[in-house]
């Protein structure tokens, strides 16, 4: 693909979209995170400093945890999620300080390969799609569709994202047949809603 140089003259080639190669390592866990004993942590996971991750949490391989955030019992991270600085997760829908509810934790469920921005809150129980994205500061109280950007306070679509991340169309419904001009991806059929 080729795209004119800043300032003009020569162009550059660039490089088509890959993914990131798995290596198989340990977690990554930058101090003074926590880790409780019990928590699920999969291969090639890193997470970032000032972080805290509970006994009955599951991040999936590949899943980058940014700075200041707390993963709570009954939160699951599936595969290659990207969680932004200091997003926050939710285990109980109504708390009450009198009348705990441990351990019958509400459940949040953020599928393979979505995008939970910094400072976004999600209410559980909750699960957000594959491949969703929820923008910065987003407070998720619904289910997020599979591929659905949403934003906002309560969180709503605006849009659809490709696998690699970028937008493929706006508005509420989904694409018939979404293609992405930046890694040149196509699919038969409209974006997964499930």
């Amino acid at each position: 693909m080729l795209a004119p140089r800043p300032g003009g003259g020569e162009y550059i080639v660039l490089n088509p979209m890959s993914r990131r190669p798995r290596a198989g390592a340990p977690p990554r866990i930058h101090p003074p995170t926590v880790v409780v004993d019990g928590a699920q942590l999969a291969p090639d996971v890193v997470v970032g400093a000032f972080c805290f991750v509970g006994a009955g949490a599951v991040i999936g391989a590949g899943t980058r945890i940014q700075s200041h955030t707390s993963v709570w019992d009954g939160v699951v991270l599936g595969a290659d999620v990207f969680v932004g600085p200091g997003a926050i997760f939710t285990n109980v829908r109504r708390p009450r300080a009198a009348f705990p509810r441990a351990p019958q934790w509400d459940h949040t469920l953020v599928e393979d390969g979505a995008t939970i921005g910094g400072g976004a809150v999600l209410v559980a129980p909750v699960r957000v799609g594959r491949g969703a994205m929820v923008g910065a500061g987003a407070v998720v109280v619904r289910d997020v569709p599979a591929n659905a950007v949403v934003v906002g306070n309560p969180a709503r679509i605006v849009g659809w994202a490709c696998e690699c991340g970028e937008i493929v169309t706006r508005g509420e419904l989904a694409p018939e047949r979404p293609e992405c001009a930046r890694c040149d991806r196509e699919r038969s059929g409209r974006v997964s809603q499930e």
